[in-house]
């Protein structure tokens, strides 16, 4: 099947921040068809930008001349049983892959909390989640494939190109278009979760031993409030049996009414009463109650998110994270703002990507959110200098204001990423205009 290809009049990314228009999109449905749309676009002294879903807040995905759309190329393409890996085409979406992983009896390690993003978007990224021997996706992958900005295919493993596997685990659209992904996976397991709120001081007192005691933990600060919302999530084995899953109708009260209908319309009736917000919020904080449930990983790991809004976060030393906490929300309160959303606060152990928030240390991610219709800009800007003055690393894929120069003294290889670019995609066919700041062009 040949590609498809059409003018689009504009894309979007899912908070609306970024947008293109006059695009060329092209359609691939297998990896010669990629290699044929990067060699028409560097022919032509054009860019390509793969971008599947859109669910960056930056314009790390922002098309510039060709559109590369990953729609036909999904599914998983191999199983190994016996190396306990699963590969899958790039395009596939990551609530996709989990449920014909479960299909399958197998699970990722980790995951975040949303999975509508691709598997190439995701891991391209950073994505990460919580706690584990692997917070980031990224640090679960062991093989994958790119087309090259010379239309090179290059297959890359432990054992094969292994410099381009260490460095295009989080490559951020840089070095090529990813075709396969093989993540390294592991039987099937229950999570058990428990979640319940707590104030902010027994929250903060009893962090370390929460962590310590679970294996993936999340806390939300809801802004003017004393009050946590924990969540701790327990593995509790590979006995399908043994889950206990939330009821229907209370995972559609909680998870569906709240979380996403009476959530959305309370924030973005309060993006026209501002001064109401912070009452609402301890209100809302208020009426938080306790809930455990077990299930099968991704259930727990993930959650929809139809509410659409703005994000930041940052990764920080995970010993300085508990202070840095406490600075942003000394900060906040001192600055008069106000803002519905909750902080999110997880903890992630240090990976070996270069490019990962994680590399080389334990880390501590703050996440601040504002509704899509509210204007994130005093918000962010408030806070961001809090955690770039505590060596803080932003996610990839959400809303900072670093340049390259500004980066490369927090990421110990950041040169060689540079140097593999370099050869990988010398005529910068990959490149727009978020890449020419983060990486210089």
């Amino acid at each position: 099947m040949r590609s498809t290809s059409r003018t689009s009049p504009s894309w979007r990314n899912w908070s609306g921040l970024e947008q293109a228009t006059g695009l060329e999109v092209v359609v691939p449905s297998g990896t010669d068809e990629v290699v044929a749309a990067v060699g028409s676009a560097r022919a032509a002294g054009r860019r390509l930008k793969a971008a599947g879903t859109g669910h960056s807040f930056t314009g790390i995905a922002r098309p510039v001349d060709h559109h590369l759309l990953p729609d036909r190329m999904r599914g998983i393409v191999a199983v190994d049983r016996e190396a306990m890996t699963v590969t899958a085409l790039a395009g596939t979406q990551l609530k996709v892959l989990n449920a014909e992983l479960e299909r399958l009896g197998l699970s990722l390690h980790n995951m975040g909390d949303i999975a509508e993003q691709t598997l190439a978007g995701a891991i391209s990224t950073g994505t990460h989640g919580t706690g584990g021997r692997a917070a980031g996706l990224a640090a679960q992958v062991v093989g994958l494939e790119l087309v090259t900005g010379t239309g090179e295919v290059v297959r890359a493993t432990a054992t094969e190109n292994a410099d381009v596997l260490d460095l295009a685990r989080v490559g951020l659209g840089a070095l090529g278009v990813l075709t396969t992904i093989t993540f390294a996976v592991e039987p099937l397991f229950l999570l058990r979760a428990q979640e319940r709120p707590l104030s902010w001081s027994d929250a903060l007192a009893g962090f370390d031993d929460l962590t310590a005691q679970h294996d993936h933990v999340d806390m939300y600060w809801f802004p003017h409030s004393d009050r946590m919302l924990t969540k701790a999530n327990t593995r509790v084995g590979t006995d399908l049996g043994a889950a206990e899953p939330l009821s229907r109708w209370r995972a559609w009260l909680d998870d569906e009414l709240l979380s996403n209908g009476v959530f959305g319309a309370q924030t973005a009736a309060l993006n026209l009463a501002p001064r109401a917000i912070p009452a609402a919020n301890r209100f809302a904080s208020r009426l938080l109650g306790p809930r455990t449930y077990t299930d099968v990983a991704h259930r727990v790991f993930t959650a929809e998110r139809r509410v659409v809004f703005r994000e930041m976060e940052y990764a920080v030393p995970r010993a300085a994270g508990l202070d840095v906490l406490r600075a942003c929300r000394s900060a906040f309160e001192r600055s008069g703002l106000s803002v519905s959303f909750p902080v999110e606060i997880r903890v992630a152990p240090a990976d070996d990507v270069p490019l990962s928030t994680g590399f080389g240390r334990d880390s501590f991610y703050l996440a601040f959110h504002t509704h899509r219709r509210a204007d994130h800009r005093a918000y962010f800007a408030l806070l961001e200098p809090i955690l770039r003055d505590h060596d803080g690393r932003p996610h990839w894929g959400k809303l900072h204001t670093l340049d390259a120069a500004q980066l490369a003294g927090r990421y110990p290889r950041f040169g060689d990423f540079l140097t593999l670019r370099e050869r990988l995609d010398p005529d910068r066919v990959f490149t727009n205009p978020y890449l020419d700041r983060v990486l210089g062009g």
